[in-house]
């Protein structure tokens, strides 16, 4: 997933984007609003942070922009300012969520997998990776053709990286996702749940689709015509 960071204290701009790489995301950063204005109406991102106090265009400012042109990218909205107003200020002008700093990191990625989730919710009923054919809302995956059978913990897991085309999904990604709860510590349960979402694909005749990257996640690889 493709994110942007708009936020002008480069220290805690580089450190956002290099912890959200880790992560596995695509992030892009910058420090001035106006330039944040120009990544963002390309409407390309997944998410966006931004910071409230920006040069050349301050964060509430973007968002109204954003809202305005029809831009629905899920953000969430960074500020030193922890009054009721600035709150609101925030939130009437489009941002889907608000943290005041000094702010947890932990918590930061939590919020914005459930931002991502909620993205999510709101695209397009319908995945497709090379052959592979996901209907979201009627719960269905299909292999040329071919019906592939999935528990609807099975179904979360293969949505997830899906929704992650060719980037590295790390094992807390899938498992928030797949039990929509934090752990300090991902069970085998998760590598259990790849092994039979990758038998189930082999057997519908789509073989290594998914890869184990050590030590980071599991990647979609590309499949031959």
């Amino acid at each position: 997933m493709r994110l942007l960071v708009v936020e002008d204290y480069e220290p805690l701009r580089e450190s956002l984007a290099a912890g959200l790489r880790g992560e596995g995301y695509a992030v892009d950063a910058t420090g001035d609003g106006e330039e944040g204005w120009w990544y963002l109406s390309d409407g390309v991102y997944d998410a966006a942070i931004l910071d409230a106090m920006l040069p050349g265009c301050d964060g509430i400012e973007l968002i109204r922009r954003c809202r305005e042109a029809g831009l629905a990218t899920p953000i969430l909205m960074l500020t030193a300012r922890d009054t009721i107003e600035d709150r609101v200020a925030g939130l009437d002008a489009g941002a889907d969520d608000y943290m005041i700093k000094p702010f947890a990191v932990p918590e930061l990625l939590a919020r914005l997998r459930r931002l991502l989730r909620r993205g999510m919710g709101q695209a397009s009923d319908r995945l497709e990776y090379g052959d592979l054919c996901v209907d979201l809302r009627a719960k269905r995956v299909e292999y040329r053709g071919q019906l592939v059978q999935l528990t609807a913990r099975e179904f979360q897991l293969l949505e997830c990286l899906l929704a992650n085309p060719g980037a590295v999904v790390s094992r807390q990604q899938l498992w928030e996702h797949c039990y929509d709860f934090a752990a300090e510590t991902v069970s085998n349960v998760l590598e259990v749940l790849i092994a039979r979402v990758r038998r189930k694909l082999a057997e519908a005749g789509c073989s290594n689709l998914i890869e184990t990257r050590r030590g980071q996640g599991y990647q979609l690889v590309e499949q031959p015509a």
